[in-house]
């Protein structure tokens, strides 16, 4: 039987702060079988400056990434947030133009991780970790845009000494959004401070997310006000409690 294969998109925050996490994302589909391949000269899927308004800009950089993953192959993404900028944005950004049928078929092939590990392949996980307690950040792009934290949190629930106790305000932002928490730093500290006030009240020793950014921005919110929860990404997790 042929392998299935795979690109690999690693995202800006992966490659320059995540990078573990974006190694165990590879490690993950490669303990399926799949022959992932990654691209050495990807770049950002263009968020950032279409979040800020940039769109003739960010029209550049998302036909040079539907270039440069060319072959009819699923493109698998470890964050809701890149996931959903180039599965649903991409078409929005192309709209009216000539390239609106070559985004719609690009758009098609991508899959953020939780989603292609369980829709596609339906992983079965042996949990190797001691029994703990944990909740669960929804980034807002994976829950109202790519809509993949239903995979995320149903894996999670598959590992059998793991107990997910959800936050209260779940949907809410973390503050993060990109740009935003740097033009707009005092609304985005309360929004993070009201996050963190749902998390301590879960009771629960780690934080589990799917996006690195608002990993980072709820961490580092937590380190400043003394919160003892542990974090981490949600594949670093999954790693960890399968032995990876």
């Amino acid at each position: 039987m042929e392998k299935k294969r795979v690109y690999y998109f690693s995202t800006c925050i992966g490659s320059t702060a995540c990078a573990d996490t974006c190694i165990n994302g590879i490690k993950l589909l490669q303990r399926e079988g799949i022959e992932v391949i990654f691209k050495q000269d990807q770049t950002c899927c263009g968020q950032p400056s279409y979040n800020s308004g940039y769109y003739e800009e960010t029209k550049q950089v998302a036909l040079y990434n539907m270039n440069l993953f060319s072959e009819d192959i699923p493109i698998v993404l470890p964050s809701g947030s890149c996931a959903g900028m180039f599965k649903v944005d991409y078409i929005e950004l192309f709209e009216g133009t000539q390239y609106h049928e070559q985004a719609k078929k690009f758009c098609s092939r991508i899959y953020e991780l939780s989603e292609y590990l369980d829709k596609e392949l339906n992983v079965v996980y042996e949990d190797k970790g001691e029994k703990v307690k944990v909740t669960w950040h929804s980034n807002c792009h994976a829950l109202r845009v790519a809509k993949c934290v239903d995979s995320a949190k149903k894996l999670i629930r598959s590992l059998k000494n793991v107990e997910l106790i959800e936050l209260e305000r779940e949907e809410e932002c973390c503050g993060f959004g990109g740009t935003f928490s740097i033009k707009e730093p005092e609304i985005s500290n309360a929004m993070v401070s009201q996050k963190i006030e749902d998390i301590k009240s879960r009771n629960v020793e780690y934080l589990i997310a799917g996006d690195a950014g608002c990993l980072l921005n709820i961490s580092g919110a937590m380190r400043k006000q003394g919160v003892n929860v542990k974090y981490m990404h949600l594949y670093d997790f999954l790693a960890t409690r399968i032995g990876l």
